[in-house]
């Protein structure tokens, strides 16, 4: 059995202005339904949100949506699912997708899905998590960020070895064999809880 059984997926609330990114959260959903990987996301029922966790759904697969109480008419909550939890803040939700996730994919999206990846980037970076997280550079979507984490490496504000606390991929049938290529089996020594972050 793979260690990634749970995946945390960081994605946009609206579909975006390319096709290639619907397709990719689709055929992405689809393809951890048939590798029996549970899904843990946002919850909304817009965008590509709704799209990754549909296509899981239509392929038997299991869906936990987190989303706070006060998104729920604005990110058109997902009834569709197998866990439904709702919280008070966006705080407790990310802490709740990080507790139930063995693994992190940021698809396109926009600032929420870019503040979500920083952060699990930041706690990985401060020793916090060993899960791998990957960043689906579908069509070069991301490939300004990755260019701004070169730079900052350049300019010495990042270690060189910060690049490996980092997958990527450009071909969405690439990403989940490269987080359970990357799984660990248990978390750091000096990993404690997010909540003590």
């Amino acid at each position: 059995m793979t260690k990634v059984q749970n995946v945390c997926v960081y994605c946009g609330s609206s579909p975006g202005s390319d096709p290639v990114h619907t397709a990719a959260a689709y055929r992405f959903g689809t393809i951890l339904a048939e590798a029996g990987v549970r899904l843990v996301y946002g919850g909304g029922g817009l965008g590509l949100m709704g799209t990754v966790a549909r296509a899981v759904r239509n392929g038997g697969g299991h869906v936990t949506g987190i989303i706070p109480d006060f998104l729920m008419a604005r990110e058109g909550i997902l009834l569709e699912v197998d866990e439904q939890i709702i919280v008070p803040d966006m705080h407790t939700r990310k802490r709740l997708m990080f507790e139930r996730s063995d693994a992190f994919v940021a698809l396109p999206g926009g600032i929420g899905t870019l503040e979500e990846l920083v952060e699990i980037l930041t706690w990985a970076q401060l020793g916090r998590h060993t899960k791998p997280i990957l960043i689906a550079d579908i069509d070069g979507f991301w490939q300004p960020l990755l260019d701004l984490l070169s730079h900052m490496t350049e300019k010495g504000f990042l270690k060189s070895a910060f690049a490996a606390r980092y997958l990527v991929a450009t071909a969405i049938e690439d990403v989940l064999p490269r987080l359970i290529a990357a799984s660990v089996p248990k978390p750091a020594a000096d990993a404690v809880p997010i909540d003590r972050l």
